[in-house]
């Protein structure tokens, strides 16, 4: 690149500590010149530890900084259509965490502002570009399950502490998360499966809260139907006694086995041969997701979760939502 992009972040908390803002760092292009939260003691040690010249205790005067060129959005999801439209409204690129917003309407008006604007928009599903589930697409693409016309997902886990105490936790928050953490993790699985199958195009769930630890729904399960006759089925509990995360895709020659969050072994069964891919993540998990970015930013590639791929996952989540 003959320009290094100076990125802002809204919103400098745990997701970004490891996960993502290191590798916005590391990426050959791109640099950090600004972040922003709320609380001036806890934004000033975050700009101090991780050598960042400047901060903000407010959201508009990182996103109308001259020296920032682009804002990653890695606030709770209630407030990414808000400083979203602020950042197309000073046409600067965007990237916004997971869930792209609640509603898939928010998601529609998000894209529409970047679009109308012709500006990049990007959503942080980063398992589109970890090398470790890209191996799951190479194996459908290359046909070695033959046509695949079933995928299952098993997902559940134990309520932890803090569901138990009562404390507060956006992500259990229905004015925040209506889905609870089933916004918060599902949506990872969802758009995986959305990308490597096709977008889904039909989808019913039933969702309650059982256990009433928070005011979220806590338990779901849900149906749907990809491109070419694939069926979808999942189930998501969030107060279970013990741990699941297990996803099966089958095929007319075989099957694939992996999870979305755990670190098993994937593995692809046929009856000729059994092939296991051990690959690790990378230390800063969203490394590749950022180096996509670059990578469309200097036309070098086209990073493959935008505004609209984004806003069809979002879309999947309201309709296993709908009451």
């Amino acid at each position: 690149m003959t320009k290094v992009i100076r990125w802002g972040i809204i919103g400098c908390g745990d997701v970004t500590e490891v996960k993502s803002g290191p590798a916005y760092q590391q990426t050959k292009g791109f640099s950090i010149s600004a972040v922003m939260r709320r609380n001036p003691e806890k934004v000033a040690d975050y700009a101090k530890r991780h050598k960042i010249p400047k901060y903000y205790t407010n959201a508009d005067d990182l996103i109308n900084d001259a020296e920032v060129d682009a804002v990653y959005i890695a606030t709770p999801p209630d407030s990414h259509k808000l400083y979203a439209l602020k950042v197309a409204e000073a046409r600067k690129i965007c990237c916004i965490e997971k869930p792209m917003a609640p509603s898939y309407n928010d998601c529609v008006l998000i894209t529409k502002a970047f679009a109308d604007k012709k500006l990049p928009l990007f959503v942080a599903y980063y398992r589109r570009t970890l090398p470790r589930f890209l191996k799951v697409k190479e194996w459908i693409d290359k046909g070695l399950i033959g046509e695949p016309n079933h995928i299952s997902w098993v997902f559940s886990k134990p309520a932890n502490a803090t569901d138990l105490s009562g404390a507060y936790n956006w992500r259990t928050d229905a004015k925040i998360a209506p889905g609870g953490y089933f916004d918060d993790l599902a949506s990872h699985g969802l758009d995986f499966f959305n990308y490597i199958l096709g977008n889904i195009t039909a989808a019913n769930g039933i969702a309650i809260n059982k256990y009433k630890f928070y005011s979220a729904k806590d338990n779901i399960t849900a149906s749907w139907l990809h491109p070419n006759g694939v069926v979808g089925s999942g189930t998501w509990c969030f107060g279970s006694k013990e741990a699941q995360d297990e996803v099966t895709i089958y095929g007319s020659k075989g099957r694939i086995e992996f999870s979305i969050f755990q670190l098993k072994p994937f593995q692809l069964i046929t009856d000729s041969h059994t092939e296991i891919n051990e690959i690790a993540h990378p230390k800063h998990i969203q490394h590749y997701h950022v180096e996509a970015m670059r990578d469309q930013l200097s036309d070098l590639g086209m990073h493959p979760c935008n505004g609209e791929e984004g806003a069809h996952t979002a879309w999947v989540m309201d309709q296993i939502l709908a009451d």
